[in-house]
């Protein structure tokens, strides 16, 4: 069956650092055509990535509680699995309602532990969408921009019509900080909980890809024949 918990939430929380994201090439628009990605602006946008960081270095104790859940119900999970075949049926479930309840419990904690760093997250993110708009139409105007396209409605164009970078760097230049701490009673746009949620996507694929290369590098790096010694070092 497939099961009802969340994915590893404290493990997400670490990748949220901008440098997972890699550059874009040099930008530079093509007779007037542009490329912006907006979500990916706002991921790139090194403000956002330090602000995130305030909020997790000022909440360690709440996502350290949150790693140690995870790894409860993840145990918890396991023992449900009676017959070891990673398949939790719904038989399994049925005969241990006790672990279920015990389950649920912790997830409900990790739910009430991640609720005021997301709020965060969704207040820094939205101080930012608040001026995207014009650190775009700036880059627009600098560059001499006009029409810009969406990459969804691309289906081929060369990497130097990409000015998503750019813009990030303008809304950079233009909100080099932003507020962290969430007003009394404010509460979300549903358009900033989605924004937040694609980035949150792109940077840990972004992370992913980066890991496997890395990966790979050091494959590589241990199957490199050794440097033959010198007739010095004979």
């Amino acid at each position: 069956m497939k099961f009802l918990f969340k994915p590893a939430f404290a493990a997400g929380l670490a990748l949220c650092a901008a440098s997972a994201l890699a550059s874009s090439p040099a930008y530079a628009q093509v007779n007037g055509y542009a490329i912006i990605n907006p979500t990916l602006a706002l991921a790139q946008s090194k403000t956002r990535d330090t602000a995130f960081q305030q909020v997790n270095q000022a909440a360690q104790s709440q996502i350290q509680l949150i790693g140690t859940l995870e790894t409860e119900i993840s145990t918890l999970q396991t023992s449900l699995d009676t017959d070891s075949n990673r398949d939790i049926s719904q038989q399994e479930v049925d005969a241990n309602p006790t672990v279920v309840q015990q389950i649920q419990a912790k997830q409900q904690q990790i739910d009430l532990a991640m609720q005021p760093i997301v709020m965060a997250h969704y207040y820094v993110l939205e101080q930012l969408i608040a001026d995207y708009t014009n650190s775009r139409d700036a880059v627009i105007a600098e560059k001499g921009i006009t029409i810009v396209f969406s990459p969804d409605a691309v289906l081929y164009a060369p990497d130097s019509m990409d000015v998503t970078e750019a813009v990030a760097q303008k809304l950079d230049q233009r909100l080099p900080s932003v507020a962290t701490t969430v007003p009394a009673g404010w509460q979300p746009r549903q358009s900033t909980v989605s924004t937040y949620e694609q980035i949150q996507q792109i940077v840990m694929m972004a992370a992913q890809v980066r890991a496997a290369r890395e990966a790979q590098g050091q494959q590589g790096a241990a199957g490199a024949p050794a440097t033959p010694p010198t007739e010095g070092g004979r």
